[in-house]
């Protein structure tokens, strides 16, 4: 079924893409701010020194924990009752649950917030692209969802940013003040949210009242389908290695390459997003240009596997060499775009904003395990030969999920999954 010209017209920055955009600024600031708060909030709590790792790897897990549960709701829901409704639900909650965040004074409620806000986290991005995907041409496809994800990106750069800046203004209350601006951002975001359309494509899939929609069933049968999906989550793996491990212990693997002091957790953060927003731009207009999602999906994935190998080799030599390495880290990791765009575009209309919200989010739950493994290698092989084993398997996993996968780029996204 064609697209109607009333798609075609809508252009890369509609109010959509707009807001999409920046309800992931939102998203990105609000779940990378734990990575640059952990060890200033910890201390405040009185948590001491050898326990930094344990209890942020635990405080870690449950905000992954919930946003793992949360894609599987926010995903069916954005099928049953439409694109909007996860848009802003999602951003309602995250965004509340990390303003409490800032009134906290002991690990359980600590841990309560990670865990809602999680949950709030896990809906905008998939929400995000599947409206856009589906409002706008195949043309435009692609860099619409290149500019949601590469503002999203900077986000992280304001979290580092204002992270950094607030812990050294007050060391025992900055925290505090950093999640309670992130929750009033996204609260103030909310007020955008006039003149946003539902997607056209969802609402004339829905006159088909015999189509299932958001039933998590059709995710995993016939297994063809669930073998769809799990090619999908296995590319976006490596992405999370790198985040779940790499960057939130980048003070611990900066320390074990011999820098002294140990390089921070926000400057790690900022150094490595800014290369993030700029593999986000060059994956998605390579993508473009090469009219193609597993050309660029592969090229990134040895790009990742190079650059990670680089800087367990030389990220010793000094600051300098270790944060411009994670700059180059964070570019190898840009194809999130081209991936969040590709879940997208792998299934019908029906099915579209389960897998886009779900599978982004089962990603971000496999650094759970992830992290548990490493962290049972790294007393056996060292912090850098563990870390470099386990990102060796999860981007050859990738790679071997991307050779089954098909190419997504050109696929007419009116359609029912049966």
């Amino acid at each position: 079924m064609s697209v109607p010209e009333t798609t075609k017209q809508v252009g890369v920055l509609s109010a959509a893409v707009v807001l999409a955009a920046l309800g992931y600024f939102v998203d990105i600031f609000d779940l990378v701010l734990f990575s640059v708060l952990r060890v200033s909030s910890l201390k405040s709590l009185g948590v001491p020194d050898a326990d930094l790792i344990g209890t942020g790897g635990l405080l870690l897990d449950l905000q992954l924990g919930g946003m793992l549960l949360g894609g599987f709701a926010w995903g069916v829901l954005a099928d049953k009752r439409g694109r909007l409704t996860v848009l802003f639900g999602s951003i309602l909650l995250y965004s509340a649950a990390n303003l409490a965040n800032a009134f906290v004074h002991d690990l359980t409620l600590y841990g309560v917030c990670r865990f809602l806000a999680g949950i709030g986290l896990a809906g905008e991005l998939g929400a995000g692209i599947t409206l856009v995907s589906e409002l706008l041409p195949t043309s435009k496809r692609g860099l619409g969802t290149t500019v949601i994800v590469v503002v999203g990106a900077t986000g992280a750069l304001a979290a580092a940013t204002l992270g950094e800046s607030l812990t050294a203004w007050s060391a025992t209350d900055g925290w505090r003040y950093a999640y309670g601006i992130g929750g009033v951002v996204g609260l103030a975001l909310l007020a955008l949210r006039l003149g946003v359309l539902e997607s056209s494509v969802f609402n004339r899939a829905r006159e088909h009242k015999s189509a299932s929609f958001g039933d998590l069933r059709q995710l995993l049968w016939p297994p063809e389908r669930g073998l769809r999906f799990l090619r999908v989550v296995l590319v976006g793996m490596p992405v999370w290695f790198t985040a779940g491990v790499v960057i939130v212990f980048s003070p611990e693997i900066g320390g074990a390459l011999g820098l002294d002091p140990k390089p921070t957790g926000a400057k790690s953060v900022f150094w490595s997003y800014l290369g993030v927003a700029l593999g986000d731009i060059i994956s998605g207009v390579l993508s473009n240009t090469l009219k193609s999602r597993k050309r660029v999906l592969a090229v990134f994935l040895v790009s990742l596997a190079s650059a990670l190998g680089i800087l367990l080799i030389f990220g010793g030599r000094s600051h300098t060499t270790y944060y411009a390495l994670m700059t180059l880290l964070g570019t190898a990791t840009g194809y999130w775009v081209i991936f969040a765009t590709t879940a997208a575009e792998q299934f019908g209309t029906n099915l579209r904003g389960t897998v886009a919200t779900t599978a982004p989010n089962v990603v971000r739950g496999t650094a759970i395990p992830i992290t548990a493994i490493w962290m049972l290698m790294k007393p056996q092989l060292g912090t850098i030969p563990a870390t470099m084993v386990l990102g060796v398997v999860c981007i050859s996993i990738a790679l071997l999920a991307l050779w089954r996968m098909d190419e997504s780029f050109s696929t007419e996204l009116d359609y029912l999954e049966k």
